[in-house]
């Protein structure tokens, strides 16, 4: 099968916070896995970082950090397209025209805008608010089929699907219709302070998430202090063992293994033993992981998103043109 005859996915990540084990094995993982059967388009979504505040200095480096990550979990630029958002132009005009059909309404149902916003709604920026709208534009550039996603964000994609197919009933055929990919384990692995909420770089305490940049000893410990239920069973049971399910789902994925034989292996033994295995198993995964980060220059960085970008734009140039044609402000 050549290159052209695949499907396309889309997917990207903001260079916010620190990276951390539920982004690798809720999206960034999976992702690897396809790129042989998809064609591959991967995006450092800078302008969605700047809904809220961020330092400069600090997004910048952020932007070479995410690329630096993909590289380590094993997205091949020779295979996939990686690139910069705010690289290609299209995506901000495309927003802005996608507006035009999106309602209030349709934004105010976003759970992770009332999340973000909490109970000072009234005062975050117009641009966290439209989030899912520039959102919805990434995806649609590319005539893409299918988004991998986190459960977090399948709401959103949800919303991109709506929108395209309001656009299409106003002008014509014009948008794919994305489906949403998403891995049933491990799509929300969960705090390990608090198994009730997801693993979250913007979480207040360091201790609710391993960072991938996490010394091997330092995430270690992290397991070893992570909150466990009553009774000492290591048992998948999501209601009753929240805790354990998310430190099973953890083990099961970076190890390769199944939750139930797991739970066969762990049989008569307690939290701490089950507990100690999981941190060597993280350990050996982080050193890995690490040393392959570490072995990319900022330079190579750079030139890997201007390549991507190079590929991309004319894809998106294409689809943008269209869009304005069916609206009636292509004159030419």
């Amino acid at each position: 099968m050549t290159n052209t005859t695949k499907p396309t996915i889309f997917s990207g990540v903001q260079p916010t916070g620190n990276l951390h084990l539920g982004n690798y094995l809720g999206a960034i993982s999976q992702w690897v896995n396809m790129q042989d059967q998809y064609k591959s388009i991967f995006c450092v979504v800078d302008y969605h970082a700047i809904t809220v505040k961020q330092d400069p200095e600090d997004l910048r480096k952020r932007i070479i950090e995410i690329v630096k990550h993909y590289l380590a979990s094993g997205i091949n630029p020779k295979k996939s397209v990686i690139f910069q958002q705010s690289a290609i132009t299209a995506h901000t005009e495309l927003a802005w025209i996608l507006n035009t059909v999106a309602r209030i309404s349709d934004l105010k149902k976003m759970t992770q805008f009332k999340d973000k916003a909490g109970k000072d709604q009234e005062n975050v920026s117009v641009g966290l608010f439209d989030y899912p709208v520039l959102m919805a534009a990434d995806i649609l550039l590319y005539n893409t089929d299918a988004v991998p996603v986190g459960e977090d964000q399948k709401q959103h994609v949800e919303l991109c699907r709506d929108l395209a197919k309001r656009f299409n009933h106003q002008f014509g055929e014009t948008f794919k219709i994305p489906e949403v990919i998403m891995r049933k384990e491990g799509a929300r692995i969960m705090g390990l302070d608090d198994p009730t909420k997801k693993m979250s770089k913007s979480a207040s305490s360091p201790a609710n998430y391993i960072a991938l940049n996490d010394t091997p000893e330092v995430a270690a410990k992290k397991i070893m202090r992570a909150t466990t239920d009553s009774g000492s069973e290591i048992k998948y049971d999501k209601e009753n063992k929240p805790a354990i399910a998310n430190l099973l789902t953890i083990y099961s994925l970076l190890d390769n293994i199944t939750i139930k034989e797991l739970e066969k292996q762990y049989t008569g033994k307690g939290y701490g033993d089950f507990k100690k295995d999981l941190a060597e198993v993280v350990k050996k995964f982080l050193v890995k992981y690490q040393e392959k980060y570490n072995s990319y220059s900022d330079e190579e960085i750079k030139t890997i998103l201007k390549q991507g970008a190079k590929r991309i734009k004319p894809i998106a140039e294409e689809v943008l043109n269209k869009v304005k044609t069916k609206i009636g402000i292509n004159i030419n």
